[in-house]
């Protein structure tokens, strides 16, 4: 549930000037280069879904995604650090777009921040006069809202076309999901798709298995989340290597659907077996082995092999793991972001934990020379901090994409295999995770 507001926000709510008001034809027509667009409302909007009411969905080009409701769940000391890693200027001129009250509350914070040129549009972006963007598939990262309405047997847009499974996935006993779960989630433990020693996934023979006792066909709609939504993203990339054709994640895993007050049941469900109908793996192209992580080190130019680990994981300080002893990276990996530890992910999460801008992740890949044309792999200690990043390249439309899956651990469980330690000199090292 989201925190009170701090007493200073509180208060800066409280003596906020009247909001100056303009439109999106204003905008459009004002050519001035010194501009910064702020969308201010939910990240599933900013990526393509359209809001209630909307027949489009989608953002301006350009502009920043900071949605207004997280301003209640972020320590004040952190609120300027926050907006200023999304590439907020506060000595720009300033416009928001979104509903009235969520500009209100944004507006007022940049006010007792000291940010005062501001303005505001608060009609539907589906008004905006030309093309908006949106991630190329951005269906298949899912809003609480549209789940809530598919279980409710609502009508939604991108529905699943053959019937669908919600799944909720970690590891171990299902404790958690018992007590409580999205209702008709079945339960995947990671065990169960995961392998000793390197604890990369389960034969093809297994993996079959798995899929036909959850009853997933090859055309079964699959939408996944978790606790930790690295675990549910690690069942994606698995999915979608066997030949699942829609794999979608929940944007924002359990919390997303908590937040929102949907209800929960508690208890075990379960399904009737189907057969998955088609050869596994189909699309053996989005899991590579080590001897596929060796070909693509021998062509940087056109091929990145991207540690999704901790800076401090990547120059070697820590391996990360109590059950990893090596330190270091993969020599001539790059550095493609992560969080503080090996298990956060804060980089590519928003204070809610959604997915954040593709532009965010653009420009922090651009200075690793990480690009979209290029032959993606991503890599972390075993497989779950890979996956997500790699489903975000998925729905950011990235073609040629996969995940490493023994990454650091198998890597480095072979003495013969190159490794590197220490900082690297010039090194683009930005990050974000200040919450």
């Amino acid at each position: 549930m989201k925190t009170l507001l701090n007493a200073a926000f509180c208060t800066a709510i409280a003596f906020t000037p009247k909001l100056s008001a303009a439109t999106f034809d204003q905008l459009v027509a004002d050519k001035q280069p010194d501009r910064q667009i702020i969308d201010c409302r939910s990240s599933n909007y900013y990526n393509g879904w359209p809001e209630a009411g909307q027949h489009k969905g989608g953002h301006i080009p350009g502009a920043i995604n900071f949605d207004s409701d997280w301003l209640s769940t972020l320590r004040p000391q952190v609120v300027r650090s926050e907006l200023e890693s999304r590439g907020i200027d506060f000595k720009q001129r300033t416009t928001l777009y979104c509903s009235t009250t969520k500009a209100a509350a944004l507006k007022s914070q940049l006010n007792a921040l000291g940010k005062y040129d501001v303005e505001v549009i608060t009609q539907p972006v589906e008004q905006y006069p030309d093309k908006l963007a949106a991630l190329e598939n951005y269906q298949q990262l899912v809003p609480a809202s549209w789940l809530h309405q598919l279980i409710e047997g609502q009508s939604v847009s991108h529905a699943p076309a053959k019937g669908f499974k919600v799944v909720e996935v970690a590891w171990g006993p299902p404790a958690k999901y018992l007590a409580s779960h999205i209702p008709t989630a079945l339960y995947l433990n990671t065990n169960n798709i995961e392998s000793e020693p390197w604890w990369n996934h389960v034969d093809n023979d297994q993996l079959g298995e798995l899929l036909r006792e959850l009853g997933i066909s090859h055309d079964t709609t699959v939408i996944l989340y978790g606790r930790d939504n690295t675990a549910a993203a690690r069942a994606a990339n698995i999915m979608m290597y066997a030949g699942v054709e829609d794999v979608r994640l929940l944007n924002g895993g359990w919390k997303s659907w908590i937040n929102a007050g949907y209800p929960t049941q508690a208890l075990l469900n379960s399904t009737e077996p189907v057969d998955f109908g088609r050869p596994i793996p189909a699309h053996p192209e989005y899991i590579i082995d080590i001897q596929g992580a060796k070909e693509i080190l021998a062509d940087q130019d056109n091929q990145s092999l991207v540690s999704i680990r901790s800076w401090a994981e990547y120059i070697g300080e820590t391996s990360g793991y109590k059950y990893i002893d090596p330190k270091g990276r993969i020599s001539g990996s790059k550095w493609g972001h992560a969080g503080s530890d090996a298990y956060s992910l804060e980089d590519f999460r928003n204070p809610d934990d959604t997915m954040i801008s593709e532009d965010l992740i653009t420009k922090f890949w651009k200075d690793w020379n990480i690009h979209k044309n290029q032959n993606v792999s991503f890599y972390c200690g075993t497989g779950w901090r890979a996956s997500e990043v790699f489903f975000y390249a998925h729905v950011m439309g990235w073609k040629h994409i996969s995940v490493f899956d023994g990454g650091w651990f198998e890597w480095s469980g072979d003495p013969a295999n190159p490794v590197e330690h220490g900082e690297i000199p010039n090194a683009p090292i930005s990050t974000h995770h200040t919450r």
